[in-house]
């Protein structure tokens, strides 16, 4: 079973950063990181689910013409939109993952510290919604903590164990630390971006 809309409820009701994704110099390393693992300069159309309050969502929201954000709690939301307020391309939606699962094609589809929070059947569906969703060279981008998570279905390693047993994607990129995995996949085989211009 998925953790439903309650649990993250109780998080934003203590803090509105309750993995201190502001303050902690784990979280800004790992943005840094995430974002350095994108081989394009720029993307048209991306996808980040579980957008939290929006840190990752502002610097993503360089990289592309266009932004969507969803979150399963309203108060990340809020935060989120308030977070990318005069980011005219950007936009945050309160949305409930598998079902809510947004139409049209995406260059990018960012999927962070996400996973273990779903069903493994859940995240069955997410994925496969993801691939149907790339445009022809469109990426997938993963990044989750790896150890296990009190009251969570997953640990990060089950999460990106069933990723590379169900994409049917090139694997380009793989960094492992102790205490995170980030994975990039492609629609194509190469990614190198000839045009290094932004939209």
């Amino acid at each position: 079973m998925s953790l439903d809309a309650r649990y993250f409820a109780d998080l934003y009701a203590g803090s509105d950063d309750p993995w201190a994704f502001r303050t902690r110099w784990y979280e800004r390393r790992k943005r840094e990181l995430v974002l350095a693992a994108l081989p394009r300069q720029c993307y048209a159309r991306v996808f980040e689910p579980a957008c939290g309050n929006g840190e990752l969502s502002a610097l993503l929201a360089e990289r592309c013409a266009n932004l969507l954000c969803q979150d399963i709690d309203a108060t990340a939301v809020a935060l989120a939109r308030q977070r990318l307020a005069g980011i005219s391309h950007a936009s945050v939606e309160q949305a409930h993952l598998p079902g809510d699962w947004p139409g049209g094609q995406f260059d990018l589809i960012v999927l962070s510290e996400i996973g273990y929070y779903l069903a493994p059947t859940d995240w069955l569906q997410v994925i496969e919604q993801a691939v149907h969703s790339l445009s022809y060279d469109g990426g997938l981008l993963a990044c989750h903590w790896r150890h296990p998570i009190a009251g969570c279905p997953q640990d990060g390693r089950e999460v990106h164990a069933l990723l590379a047993d169900r994409l049917a994607l090139y694997p380009q990129l793989r960094h492992e630390e102790a205490d995170f995995v980030l994975e990039y996949w492609s629609c194509q085989p190469s990614v190198v971006d000839l045009d290094e211009t932004c939209p």
